[in-house]
């Protein structure tokens, strides 16, 4: 490979969860001496590996992998600071002439990568301090019906149970008068700092959701309720949002006593159904990807190397 020059030339591997991106990721990386850049809002957290499919360290020894396990579950993470960190690992990579593959299924986190972040307005204090009152006094629901009646499409992008997410939509409404929705999309995500082929894998739903079912009950079987477990002895509570995710909140119902093992087990299986299919829609939506069944892999073999190799 010639010494890098220009812009850095970046693989970007996207799909739903279940879809078998890690695995395809590793396999391209160790045939090319690639890196790898995750691109999953999970995987950052410390302590949490089985409920967010960190690769295992055999792989992170055999393949270098970057932006996870960089923060407590405690601590703030979000898509800003994503971004920084992420490019300082890619401009290294650039730097010392390494294949650059980012890989992962939080298509926020590709999106800010790849075009930018929107600014928007900034936080308001006194409309938030509204807001957090509501929800301890209301609960999730309530502030996601509200933002549902006030701006519905910001409300069909966000869970009902990311409050944090329904209080920025509902805040910037409130200062700006405009859906967030709208505000992102008059950004259009214009800085463009790499070279990038986005390659998407899919299959069908049935195919995928039979993987789902396999990947919860590998999770179970590898200790995912000691893992939550752990965490809850750590002092680290049920209402962090990274307790709240998918996998961890359903775990903690059934060890606080508020469900059976299979009725959270049966609920986490649907919420991660629906939480794939989320994922489908979104970057669907981008006409960029070019998409592969997950047996056509040394198509993207020879694709992903191809981009890597122009001069």
């Amino acid at each position: 490979m010639s010494l890098p020059s220009g812009k850095p030339r970046v693989v970007v591997l996207v799909g739903p969860t279940g879809v078998g991106k890690s695995a395809l990721a590793l396999r391209l990386a160790s045939r090319r001496g690639a890196e790898i850049v995750s691109a999953d809002s999970m995987q950052v957290y410390r302590h949490m590996d089985i409920g967010t499919a960190k690769p295992s360290m055999a792989d992170r020894t055999a393949v270098p992998h970057h932006l996870i396990d960089l923060v407590d579950p405690d601590k703030p993470f979000n898509a800003a600071l994503y971004r920084e960190q992420a490019r300082e690992a890619i401009l290294d990579l650039h730097r010392r002439g390494k294949p650059i593959l980012v890989a992962g299924g939080t298509g926020l986190y590709v999106k800010v990568l790849l075009g930018g972040l929107v600014d928007g307005p900034g936080p308001d204090e006194t409309l938030r301090c509204h807001y957090r009152d509501l929800l301890e006094h209301r609960g999730r629901e309530f502030l996601h019906d509200l933002l549902t009646r006030r701006d519905p499409r910001a409300a069909a992008t966000v869970r009902p149970t990311d409050a944090v997410r329904v209080i920025r939509a509902l805040e910037v409404l409130d200062q700006t008068g405009r859906s967030i929705v709208d505000i992102r999309a008059d950004h259009r995500f214009a800085d463009r700092p790499y070279d990038s082929l986005l390659i998407g894998l899919a299959m069908e739903r049935s195919e995928l959701f039979s993987a789902i079912d396999r990947r919860v009950d590998a999770m179970l079987g590898e200790g995912l309720v000691e893992e939550v477990e752990g965490l809850l002895a750590m002092g680290f509570g049920e209402d962090l949002r990274p307790m709240q995710a998918l996998g961890y909140r359903q775990i903690v119902d059934y060890i606080r006593g508020r469900c059976g093992l299979p009725e959270a087990v049966e609920k986490m299986r649907r919420e991660t159904k629906a939480f794939a299919k989320r994922q489908g829609t979104w970057f669907k939506a981008d006409g960029g990807i070019r998409w592969f069944t997950p047996g056509r892999e040394e198509a993207v073999s020879a694709e992903a190397s191809q981009f890597w190799d122009v001069p």
